[in-house]
């Protein structure tokens, strides 16, 4: 024990003539002795707190190691999903979805589910017309962009060769247009959603087309979530409109998942009447009878009920929606917002309390299932850092990736299979790409993510030294780490290879020394930190220290990592952002698929 507790003041690693197996003896001793503790893959495990030793001054190293033999959770491929909100259809981006650009972006983050729903999905009514009468108006930018519709039509006959894909390069006139037009319809758009009073929306089969195209080009698979509220007089769903919708996708072969509705617990707001949760696990039912009639769809996957945060009454009506239709569903869905955007400041992203909403939702929702369908997937959907929209120069910045970094790595490590980012390109801030199709700080931390973060999750085991807590005071991590297989898509790295990543919002740096089976590896780093003046509401990104921005619209840049020694001690920057690939483990977990 006194050899034990050496090493762990000591901060040094296991010196070679330790006896084989010291580490696995120190385990114990170093999780009772151990004065900093992190949330653990396998579970939440918390050391108890003790005093500072006295004589030990200055930053000790932290000890981290990672169970290669078996992994504790494997989440979905698609894990890290994208969503795209019916609004686009009001401000025009629809249009514009065949941009290469945009295209070329949304790959990088395949492969992944694209859900198009959002607040609006329930307002949406889908028109079997290819080309409506174009209301021409007065001048303006809507004017001219109507003038300039067939243009698209034109440009879009550009075919990607490697796809087949119809592609668009277009004009910057028509951008700065677009721009200007959805400018004006943001305006309108946040008084809508600030008075919860929604108009309708006309989706037309040619942007069905354009919005399948996007995602097929992409590599993505659309989930297409069907308007909820068009009820009957008894107040069952009203089919008529969403098997037009069904025809028209079978007729042309459209590989799509379904969804029914966004958000029911918030009918009564809406419409002025509730839908409980028994009369919605009726309605699914309907729909999968639907589905079961057009051979097309005979055997797609439909997700559900995607209930909003779960409170009281939001588990009374899972618990309703459950008992009727839970085996009817492929996966189990509820959306998340941390903050309201319109109060949200800076600070808010780096409260590690804010951090740690999420696991209570998680359980309340675990409990549930475990009731009525054990076993059953979970997906949280439609999440994102803040509500009402964000706000710019926050929820776009540098500082929103502590939250959803966190979001993906506590995610994983619960079990729930796939996290849908909401949105892909947005009128908001929270999206992960601006009006200008450039990506913004949350977009380079996906692309890493799906680059680098396999769906094996392992267990870390992590020890060292921290402050003693106050009297009633909890002393909450700060220092969040996780740990993958490393992709196998990634060429770079062979099978048996570990990923690490981590969030320090300490305003100092920590060192971790790897130990165990990572001891003594070579160790690739990806570290995200802001670019330019704005610091923390930063836009833009560097990796390793070179700022990242698109090669041209066809071209994402390499992401080059930075070669560290053997045995070198990782140095973690004050609020940051890293990954870390450690090579050549062999870990039994990665070696195989």
């Amino acid at each position: 024990s006194e050899l034990i507790r050496g090493f762990l003041l000591s901060g040094m690693p296991c010196p070679s003539s330790c006896p084989p197996g010291l580490l696995a003896l120190m385990a114990p001793g170093l999780a009772l002795m151990a004065t900093f503790s992190l949330p653990s893959q396998a579970g939440d495990r918390r050391a108890l707190p003790v005093e500072k030793p006295p004589g030990v001054k200055g930053r000790t190293l932290i000890l981290l190691d990672v169970n290669t033999k078996s992994p504790v959770r494997i989440i979905s491929e698609n894990f890290l999903s994208l969503q795209l909100d019916p609004s686009i259809i009001h401000d025009g981006w629809l249009d514009f979805l065949s941009s290469r650009r945009l295209v070329t972006l949304a790959r990088g983050l395949a492969p992944a589910f694209l859900r198009f729903a959002g607040k609006r999905t329930d307002f949406l009514q889908f028109h079997n017309v290819k080309n409506p009468a174009k209301s021409r108006g007065g001048p303006g930018p809507d004017y001219y962009l109507k003038n300039y519709e067939d243009d698209i039509v034109r440009s879009d006959i550009a075919l990607d060769k490697q796809k087949g894909c119809k592609i668009a390069q277009h004009p910057d006139i028509m951008l700065e247009l677009q721009r200007e037009k959805a400018a004006q319809m943001h305006l309108v758009l946040l008084k809508e959603q600030f008075s919860n009073t929604y108009s309708n929306l006309t989706l037309t089969a040619r942007s069905l087309d354009k919005l399948y195209n996007f995602a097929d080009c992409s590599g993505l698979h659309l989930i297409f979530a069907l308007n909820a509220l068009r009820r009957n007089p008894n107040n069952s769903w009203n089919s008529s409109n969403a098997l037009s919708l069904l025809k028209y996708s079978a007729s042309k072969k459209y590989n799509i998942s379904w969804e029914l509705g966004n958000e029911p617990n918030n009918y009564r707001t809406l419409i002025g009447r509730s839908v409980n949760g028994s009369q919605l696990g009726k309605d699914y039912i309907q729909l999968r009878s639907l589905l079961q009639l057009i051979r097309t769809y005979s055997r797609a996957n439909l997700y559900g009920p995607n209930i909003g945060r779960p409170r009281k009454n939001v588990i009374a009506l899972l618990e309703g929606f459950m008992k009727v239709a839970g085996s009817t569903v492929d996966a189990v869905t509820w959306q998340h917002y941390y903050i309201d955007g319109r109060v949200a400041k800076v600070n808010d992203f780096l409260k590690t309390r804010l951090l740690d909403t999420l696991s209570d939702q998680i359980r309340k929702i675990q409990k549930v299932l475990n009731t009525y369908t054990p076993g059953k997937k979970i997906w949280l959907e439609g999440v994102g850092t803040t509500s009402a929209g964000g706000m710019n120069n926050l929820s776009d910045s540098y500082a929103a990736g502590f939250l959803w970094l966190n979001t993906l790595g506590l995610l994983a490590s619960q079990g729930i299979d796939v996290v849908v980012r909401h949105s892909f390109l947005d009128h908001g801030h929270n999206h992960l790409v601006d009006q200008n199709f450039n990506p913004l700080p949350d977009y380079w931390l996906s692309l890493l993510y799906k680059r680098l973060i396999g769906p094996k999750v392992l267990a870390i085991h992590v020890a060292g030294l921290q402050r003693k807590p106050r009297p009633g005071r909890v002393i909450r991590d700060k220092l969040r780490i996780y740990a993958h297989c490393t992709s196998y898509h990634n060429h770079n790295y062979v099978r048996g290879s570990i990923t690490l990543y981590i969030i320090n919002l300490h305003r100092s740096r920590k060192k971790i020394k790897l130990a165990g089976t990572l001891r003594d590896k070579i160790v690739h780093q990806y570290l995200l930190q802001p670019y330019g003046k704005d610091g923390l509401h930063s836009k833009s990104v560097q990796l390793n220290g070179q700022p990242l921005a698109m090669v041209d619209d066809g071209t994402l840049p390499e992401l080059k990592p930075r070669p560290l020694r053997a045995g070198r001690t990782l140095v973690i920057p004050p609020l940051t952002m890293s990954f870390y690939v450690v090579k050549n483990v062999n870990a039994l977990a990665c070696r195989y698929r």
